[in-house]
């Protein structure tokens, strides 16, 4: 019952980076590739128009490896003492987020950028930080925002209203 479609893909081409935040990401995991069930890996394609952000977020299942194919990115990681690791990648440079961190990617040169991303799962799931924050549904309470950001809930509906 298996055959050779399982195992291919042919959708990891140019992605629309015209959205709010610049990038796009296409993944290959288990959903697109059913023949990655139980084999721990998937990647994905990122592509950044200049000043394009792939957002903080996490995967939850996932270590991630990235190699640069097209450009110039600001990449980092926060880890679980709150130190900031980040560093300048150029076309051909490898950066490990590992698994569970929050980390960003940003285009930082002056042309699109591509990259292509490993993780060590076939469904390594993902968490945007922003959206889960100010588009969960239903939505948080205003007060437990407020707080956790030292703000106030005027702040709070601002930030939610950019996602709605």
């Amino acid at each position: 019952m298996v055959s050779a479609e399982d195992f291919f893909f042919s959708g990891l081409r140019r992605g629309d980076t015209s959205n709010a935040v610049g990038s796009n990401v296409t993944a290959a995991n288990v959903n697109q590739i059913p023949g990655l069930n139980t084999l721990g890996i998937s990647l994905v394609r990122i592509d950044y128009a200049v000043d394009g952000i792939n957002p903080p977020h996490t995967h939850p299942r996932a270590t991630e490896i990235l190699v640069l194919l097209k450009g110039q990115l600001l990449v980092g990681f926060i880890d679980t003492t709150n130190k900031f690791h980040s560093k300048v990648l150029k076309k051909g440079d490898v950066f490990v987020f590992p698994k569970g961190l929050l980390h960003f990617q940003q285009n930082v040169g002056q042309r699109n950028a591509v990259a292509i991303a490993g993780l060590s799962s076939q469904n390594p799931g993902v968490q945007v930080t922003a959206n889960s924050l100010f588009s969960a549904n239903p939505p948080l309470p205003d007060g437990v925002l407020a707080k956790a950001f030292r703000s106030d809930k005027t702040v709070v509906d601002f930030i939610q209203g950019k996602f709605m």
